[in-house]
């Protein structure tokens, strides 16, 4: 295997085999392929892009690049849900129960947050003794036992993506959507998946920025999916205003746990529901969505879902009544009158990056005890003095992240019409 040649057929808009594809990936993790030798190979993918085929070929054998999950004897579909992410995006910590008790497994591996998004695994640690250092093996009793788990990826998974990363993140070449792909479905089927539902964000608090970029990359992560075997739906939702109220880590596990309480926000159940949904239809444990969706909502009403997630916090070595770290409140108001006509959620990130609560680089330690709860939305009209969000800081960390706040809300004077929140279903 000549990487040079490989390089140079993918640079003039050749399309690579499976065999040259898997002797490429193959000689990375091993050391013969050199990491400018691949990062010159990942520049030519993000000029000249791949087929359908080559980006299965390349998720399939960095797939295989390590260890992966599998679950003999199981007798209930193994199911997963993956979010682009976004601010304010706890979908993953009421929705893995829920499914749990619809007979689904969720063997869940998650993130950490890095810049604007929050990471799923960093919310969970506010959880007072919550490990999401699990091995596999612990893993797999976990499901067995409960149903579902929610960790961090071990170094025997995806090596291939790992090192890959790493040189995307500094080589230009992140925004690349077979690159993307390939690294999302490579990470997610390696947890062993029935089906995967995925959420596919756009708007100014998303990746993919722009409407069009989020259903060029749901089109490709479904194609990907059903290459690879494995039942997949994307839906492409809203993110110009962040999901739900709370925004931070502690604090959006405690609006998660007030969703299975049957409090949550409209906008954070409606996304819930539609992706678990998706997911029983697809697995046949329900008949149509409309009937999933019911399914789902029961497991709220009779408090099976809170139960359940309290089982997995314990299985993990947490205390979910323990209080969670939660800096006091610092409020918010606005300066002027007029409608909510636009966030810049993005910003909101990066305010709470500024009280600490989320990271400029791998290896930040975050405080956990920051946060935002939103108090407006697109459309709404806005009085002087009216409060517009509370920043949970000490008063000595707050006046650069509520300026930050206050800029990111726009006013004017015709009200806008709020976003759809669920923009398309991609099958």
């Amino acid at each position: 295997m000549n990487p040079t040649f490989l390089i140079a057929k993918k640079r003039d808009g050749g399309e690579l085999a499976d065999g040259e594809i898997a002797d490429l990936v193959r000689g990375f993790v091993a050391g013969e392929v050199a990491d400018y030798q691949m990062s010159a190979f990942a520049m030519a993918v993000c000029c000249r892009g791949m087929t359908v085929a080559e980006t299965a070929s390349l998720t399939r054998h960095m797939l295989h690049s390590g260890v992966t999950l599998d679950w003999p004897g199981s007798l209930q579909p193994e199911v997963d849900k993956h979010s682009t992410g976004g601010i304010g995006d706890k979908v993953s910590l009421p929705l893995a129960a829920m499914l749990a008790c619809c007979d689904l497994r969720v063997p869940m591996i998650s993130g950490r947050g890095l810049g604007a998004t929050g990471g799923t695994l960093d919310k969970l640690e506010s959880i007072a003794g919550f490990r999401t250092d699990l091995s596999l093996d612990e893993m797999r009793e976990v499901v067995d036992r409960v149903g579902c788990v929610i960790n961090g990826a071990t170094a025997e998974l995806v090596p291939a993506d790992r090192r890959l990363y790493a040189l995307r993140d500094v080589t230009a070449t992140v925004e690349s959507i077979p690159l993307i792909t390939a690294s999302i479905m490579s990470k997610k089927l390696a947890e062993g998946l029935d089906a995967l539902v995925l959420d596919v964000k756009h708007g100014s608090g998303a990746f993919m920025k722009t409407l069009w970029d989020a259903q060029e990359l749901a089109r490709s992560l479904v194609d990907t999916g059903k290459q690879m075997g494995v039942a997949t739906v994307a839906l492409v939702t809203d993110m110009n205003q962040p999901l739900g109220c709370m925004a931070g880590n502690a604090v959006e596990v405690d609006e998660s746990v007030a969703s299975l309480e049957g409090n949550g926000p409209a906008d954070l159940m409606d996304v819930t529901l539609a992706l678990g949904a998706e997911l029983l239809v697809m697995t046949g444990k329900a008949a149509d969505l409309a009937a999933a969706t019911t399914t789902l909502q029961s497991t709220i009403d009779d408090g099976s879902a809170l139960a359940k997630f309290r089982e997995m916090v314990v299985a993990q070595g947490g205390d979910l009544d323990a209080p969670r770290p939660v800096a006091p409140p610092q409020e918010v108001v606005s300066p002027s009158e007029g409608y909510v006509t636009a966030i810049d959620t993005q910003m909101l990130g990066r305010a709470i990056i500024e009280l600490g609560g989320g990271r400029r680089q791998q290896g930040d330690v975050l405080d956990l005890s920051v946060g935002l709860e939103m108090l407006v939305r697109l459309g709404d009209r806005i009085e002087v003095g009216q409060p517009l969000a509370h920043l949970f800081a000490r008063a000595d960390q707050a006046p650069q992240a509520m300026e930050m706040v206050t800029a990111a809300i726009q006013l004017g004077r015709q009200a806008a019409a709020a976003p759809r929140l669920i923009v398309e279903r991609v099958e």
